[in-house]
């Protein structure tokens, strides 16, 4: 293994479930100063891993090893921390309880404080739901965390992403004719569909209008569907989707006992300073969104990445987005912390 685990043993979760033996799957990159004062945390997004982080670690870069202690931890349910397929009955597969945003930063923290000693964090940084944990650190510990960064990623999942996530589970249910007494008969093949209702998303309208795709190295439109999302998606786990689902559906900062559902409080709580960058064509994170969060945050700074790759414009494969964010996270941390 190239990640290391924290065992949390038996939690509670926010739904009141205990899931036994659970545990944190992550990766440290850099070295820990004798301070404690040089952390960033980079938590992983829906059907990502550690090594999707990567793109952004490195010498000269903004999270810079050298300079910084990176601990990168997989999202619960992606298939290393733990998830429906590497948890024993009674919750393997379909019967994984359900895990929230505020259950995976309470866990994070645990191994932030109880595994390394940190007591302040530099900067949470984060795409898509990596940028939703990324707004929970910053509400649910706003004395302990001097920086945000959410990129492509909103405080709370707003009902038309919902929507859009609810057609991705639709395309996977359909499979077993939304029978829920069928989730074990649900395979990696079933997938395809849900890369393909993924397609539409993730990518903006001019991406496709200007054919980028081929800058992928696809002539067409069917191959690139084929190639990268059918493909893509397949490889992933359909129970361990399913519960990432869950969580993206219903991800808000403010739906814990801190705040009681009250928004616009939980985003007025946070007092670190936050770097808020929305893809400028974001179909389902919009900047729209992020402009409310943005306004309600003391020490917001709203930066849109200004490209047509829609979603991806935080993925790491573009290099005009990649030097955008890379250069904002560079002149964030340059700033002194208001905590």
């Amino acid at each position: 293994m190239d990640y290391d685990l924290f065992k949390l043993g038996d939690v509670t979760l926010q739904s009141g479930v205990i899931l036994p033996d659970a545990f944190l799957a992550y990766k440290t990159y850099g070295e820990l100063n004798e301070q404690k004062d040089n952390v960033i945390v980079y938590p992983t997004a829906f059907g990502d891993q550690h090594v999707q982080n990567e793109w952004l670690i490195g010498n000269d870069m903004a999270l810079d090893p050298q300079k910084y202690f990176i601990i990168v931890p997989n999202l619960l349910g992606n298939g290393l921390s733990s998830s429906p397929s590497n948890t024993p009955a009674p919750f393997d597969r379909g019967r994984f309880p359900h895990i929230s945003v505020y259950d995976n930063v309470q866990f994070q923290y645990r191994l932030v404080t109880e595994n390394f000693g940190i007591e302040k964090i530099a900067l949470v940084v984060g795409w898509s739901m990596g940028g939703i944990q990324a707004f929970q650190w910053g509400a649910s510990y706003p004395d302990r965390v001097e920086r945000i960064a959410p990129f492509a990623g909103a405080a709370k999942t707003w009902p038309h992403t919902l929507v859009m996530l609810e057609g991705m589970k639709a395309a996977l249910l359909a499979a077993i004719d939304f029978d829920t007494e069928r989730l074990d008969d649900l395979t990696a093949v079933h997938m395809r569909a849900v890369g393909r209702v993924y397609a539409g998303w993730g990518l903006s309208q001019a991406f496709y209008r200007e054919e980028l795709y081929r800058e992928m190295g696809y002539d067409s439109v069917a191959d690139f569907m084929t190639g990268v999302w059918e493909n893509s998606f397949m490889q992933m786990n359909p129970h361990n989707v399913l519960a990432m689902l869950w969580t993206g559906q219903y991800a808000d900062i403010s739906d814990n006992a801190m705040y009681d559902g009250d928004f616009d409080r939980a985003l007025h709580s946070i007092r670190a300073l936050s770097c808020i960058m929305p893809g400028s064509t974001d179909l389902f994170c919009t900047a729209d969104d992020n402009k409310y969060e943005a306004d309600r945050i003391p020490y917001a700074m709203f930066n849109p990445i200004h490209s047509i790759w829609g979603h991806f414009a935080g993925r790491g494969i573009n290099q005009a987005d990649n030097t955008f964010i890379n250069n904002n996270l560079k002149q964030l941390l340059m700033l002194e912390p208001r905590i």
